[in-house]
C-alpha cells in the first residue's frame, strides 16, 4: 500500500505510522522550509531541528518536500497520486478543491484512490469551516462536561483523545476501503473529524442522558455504570480498584474485614452503591488508610480483586511489565543517535510492527521518490526552476 500523506501535527501523523508500521510505503509530503508543524514544537531542542514528538509521531516514513502553492509543485503531487493507493489531508476543509486537489479531481486520475479528510468538525455541517483542534472538540463534543470532579473548574482528559481517537477511525476505515477497493475496484472518500470522534466516545455518558433525561456531570474517577469503582485513598497516597458486581463487592468486604457492609441496605445492590457512592467511599476508606498503596494493591489482585498503583509515566515506561511488553522501543536515528518512541500497541503474531526506517529527516527522500516516478534531468531541473521544492 503506497500511502500519500499530506497531514500534520498528530491525528493525520499518527493514522499514518500507525499504517507505516505494518508495512505501507508511506510518503509525507511537507511544506519547503518549515515540514510539519511538529518538527519545531514542544519548547525544548535535541541535537538537530526535529521535536521528540514529531519523532514519536513519523517512523517508518519517506519525507518529500513539495510547495503545494505552486504549479510545479501540484504537477509532482499528481504524479505521485497517479499510482498511490491511499492519500490523507487535514487542511481545512475547501483548501483542497481550491488548489485542484479535492477526492473527485484525483478520482478521475485514479479512480482506486482511498482519500481521507481529517477535520476539526468535519466536511459538511455549520461547523465545518471554523478550525478546530482537540480542545475545541473535547469541549464542545461534552467530554470536558464530564472530566474532572464535581463542582471543579473545567478539566480536558489529559491526553488528546480527540486527536489520537480520529487517527484510530480513520485508520480503520482506510483499511476498511482498501479492503472494498480489492473486491470492487474504485476507491471512497472519507470523511473524518476529531467532534465525531470525540461524540463517539461518549457511550456511557450520553446513554445515562438518554436513558434517565439526567445531564451528566463530573465524577472523578469513579464510574457511571458501577461502584465501588474509582481511585481510593490509603496510608501513602491513592490506588486504583473495582469491586464491579456483586459477587467482587462481597469478596472486597471479607478482604477488607469489613462484614458488616455486606448487611448495609446503602449498599446492598449495584444501584443503591451508586445511589450512595460518596458515602461507600467514605466507608471503605476508613479502613483503605490503615495500610500503603502497594499492600492494599497486592492484597487485593491476590484474591482476584482488580487494583493498581497509580503511575507517573516514567513508572509506566519502565516497570517491569511494560518493558516486557516492548512499550518502550530504541529507534536508529542520523542526527539524534537513539531515541526513544512508544511501542507498539498491539502484537500481531504473523505481521507485527516493524521499525524499517527512522523518522525522516525534512525531504530526505525528495530526489529517491522523484526517481521512482520518473522525474529527473531536465524535467527535475525544470520543476526546481518553477519552485517545486522550494518556498
Amino acid at each position: 500500500m503506497r500511502v500519500i500523506d499530506l497531514t500534520q501535527v498528530m491525528a493525520g501523523p499518527y493514522c499514518s505510522m500507525l499504517l507505516a508500521d505494518m508495512g505501507a510505503d508511506v510518503v509525507k509530503v511537507e511544506p519547503p522550509v518549515t515540514g510539519d508543524q511538529t518538527r519545531g514544537a514542544m519548547g525544548f531542542k535535541l541535537k538537530g531541528n526535529d521535536s521528540l514528538g514529531f519523532l514519536n509521531l513519523n517512523r517508518n516514513k519517506r519525507s518529500i518536500v513539495l510547495n503545494l502553492k505552486t504549479d510545479a509543485g501540484r504537477e509532482v503531487l499528481l504524479r505521485l497520486v497517479k499510482d498511490a493507493d491511499v492519500l490523507i489531508e487535514n487542511f481545512r476543509p475547501g483548501v483542497m478543491k481550491r488548489l485542484g486537489l479535492d477526492y473527485e479531481t484525483l478520482a478521475g486520475l485514479n479512480p482506486g484512490l482511498v482519500y481521507a479528510s481529517i477535520s476539526g468538525f468535519g466536511q459538511t455541517g455549520p461547523l465545518s469551516q471554523r478550525p478546530g483542534y482537540d480542545l475545541m472538540a473535547q469541549a464542545m463534543s461534552g467530554i470536558m462536561s464530564v472530566t474532572g470532579h464535581p463542582g471543579g473548574p473545567p478539566v480536558k482528559a489529559g491526553v488528546p483523545v480527540g486527536d489520537i481517537g480520529c487517527a484510530l477511525f480513520t485508520s480503520y476505515a482506510i483499511l476498511s476501503a482498501y479492503i472494498g477497493k480489492q473486491a470492487g475496484g474504485s476507491g471512497q472518500y472519507i470523511d473524518a473529524s476529531l467532534m465525531d470522534t470525540a461524540m463517539a466516545f461518549s457511550v456511557w455518558d450520553i446513554s445515562e442522558y438518554w436513558g434517565t433525561g439526567k445531564i451528566p456531570t463530573p465524577v472523578g474517577t469513579a464510574n457511571r455504570m458501577s461502584a465501588p469503582y474509582q481511585a481510593v485513598q490509603a496510608s501513602d497516597g491513592y490506588f486504583v480498584m473495582g469491586a464491579t458486581n456483586n459477587k467482587l463487592w462481597k469478596l472486597l468486604c471479607e478482604v477488607m474485614d469489613r462484614a458488616e457492609l455486606l448487611g448495609d441496605e446503602r449498599f446492598k445492590d449495584i444501584s443503591a452503591r451508586l445511589a450512595n457512592r460518596e458515602v461507600l467511599i467514605e466507608e471503605l476508606e476508613k479502613t483503605f488508610v490503615t495500610r500503603t498503596r502497594q499492600e492494599w494493591t497486592d492484597t487485593l489482585v491476590a484474591a482476584g480483586i482488580p487494583a493498581s498503583p497509580m503511575q507517573s509515566y516514567p513508572e509506566a515506561f519502565q516497570s517491569d511489565h511494560a518493558v516486557h511488553r516492548e512499550m518502550r522501543i530504541d529507534i536508529d536515528h542520523p542526527v539524534e543517535g537513539k531515541i526513544p518512541n512508544i511501542g507498539f500497541a498491539v502484537k500481531l503474531s504473523g505481521t507485527p510492527g516493524q521499525v524499517r526506517m527512522p523518522p525522516p529527516l525534512l525531504g530526505e527522500h525528495t530526489q529517491a521518490i522523484l526517481a521512482e516516478i520518473g522525474i529527473d534531468g531536465a524535467e527535475l531541473s525544470t520543476l526546481t526552476e518553477a519552485g517545486a521544492f522550494s518556498s
